[in-house]
């Protein structure tokens, strides 16, 4: 049987960072999820209004943004892997000053932390994955199905650290910490470059004119609307609304997640038998679908089956969409970084304006209005796949 390795076209040399990316891509999807399964405990315990929680959020996004655009940069300065390094702490810093202080101020600072250590994760796993593999469709499904992993564990952890030891989530904040840390030690022994990184001319600086790029980049905006709120509110979301009791809230993140996994693992393998385009199509539609579904039903089974229906449907957008641009761009750092920082904004916008609405009319009003941010992104992903069309026929023609 041949190993992922061999799949993805990664040389043995490579072997090491390459599974060094996934270990450290894990640990920021445990991080991603674990902020909406402590946040209803933190809300009760610092007496944070919807307002500061959706604050909180969007914190985390603005840390993310701001990460990313440094992480474009910074390589050129220090090297890649002490820029990695360097932000990589925000996750452990930010996690462990959440734990110490409800003050608001202090609060939104620990989440921008964690924020800029996501955002420094996504972008250099992302380009160097781009770089070590020759599959590339299937290695950055796979690289975000690990990504997956790590979301889906971390709610359970957040319910063995407040069922079996009492409420006390901070235990799941300072494993998080741990593993963040381990992750650290792996970047400081893995063979990514030290040096800084010269500066030629970046093959991927003319994105700013790319018609394309920018089609994907605002798929993917819509796209982190939807996915920062649904990921920061679900949990919140079914515990407020008295739906669900807490213990059951906390699974349909990793409900979501398992899905999302499934998702990822077959879209990997899907990639290479579909048009992509027509796959985003087929996606796009079931995300309106399902997560309609799931905001208007009461029945425990139903909602389960459209949160199953909604992570499946969602999990291959983000990698297919960016495995669809231009190979110049995925292999640049600015590009890169560019494209997942404006997209970001959608992340930082959205959370803060679910709290705002669920402030005014409550919780269930909050969460609808994601579904706009879906109807968005489908709108787009229809445009792309037309736009497809008329240039395979134009190539025909040729």
């Amino acid at each position: 049987m041949p190993s992922i390795a061999t799949i993805l076209r990664v040389k043995k040399d490579d072997v090491s960072l390459m599974n060094t990316v996934y270990f450290a891509f894990f640990t920021s999807g445990m991080m991603s999820t674990l902020i909406g399964a402590i946040l209803p405990f933190m809300k009760t315990e610092y007496s944070m209004s919807y307002v500061l929680s959706g604050a909180v959020i969007s914190a985390h996004q603005i840390g993310n943004f701001a990460a990313l655009l440094i992480a474009g940069f910074l390589p050129y300065l220090i090297g890649r892997k002490r820029s990695t390094i360097t932000l990589s702490f925000g996750i452990a810093i930010g996690f462990l000053l959440m734990t110490l202080t409800g003050n608001p101020i202090l609060l939104l600072l620990s989440f921008m932390l964690t924020g800029v250590g996501r955002g420094s994760m996504s972008n250099i796993t992302n380009v160097v994955m781009s770089e070590i593999s020759g599959n590339k469709a299937a290695s950055l499904n796979l690289l975000h199905a690990s990504f997956a992993v790590g979301a889906f564990l971390a709610p359970f952890l957040a319910i063995l650290s407040t069922t079996i030891f009492g409420v006390h989530w901070r235990i799941s904040a300072w494993v998080l910490v741990l593993f963040e840390l381990m992750a650290i030690f792996f970047w400081s022994r893995s063979s990514l470059s030290g040096k800084p990184l010269e500066k030629k001319k970046d093959l991927g600086s003319d994105f700013a004119k790319s018609g394309s790029f920018w089609l994907n980049t605002f798929i993917m905006f819509f796209y982190l609307c939807s996915e920062a709120s649904i990921i920061g509110w679900l949990v919140t979301y079914f515990k407020d609304s008295g739906i669900l009791n807490a213990a059951m809230a906390q699974t349909t993140s990793s409900a979501l997640w398992v899905f999302i996994l499934i998702g990822r693992l077959s879209c990997a393998s899907l990639s290479t038998k579909i048009n992509k385009n027509l796959l985003l199509v087929i996606l796009g539609f079931f995300q309106v679908v399902f997560f309609i579904l799931m905001i208007t039903v009461d029945s425990i089974p139903l909602i389960y089956m459209s949160i199953f229906g909604f992570g499946l449907a969602m999990s291959g957008t983000y990698p297919t969409t960016l495995s669809t641009m231009d190979k110049r761009f995925n292999e640049s750092t600015i590009a890169t970084g560019t494209c997942i920082a404006t997209a970001t904004v959608g992340a930082i916008t959205m959370p803060i304006i679910v709290g705002g609405v669920a402030q005014k009319v409550g919780i269930a009003g909050g969460i609808a209005t994601i579904s706009i941010a879906l109807v968005c992104m489908f709108s787009l992903i229809l445009v792309k796949y037309f736009i497809g069309k008329k240039n395979i026929k134009i190539a025909q023609t040729t």
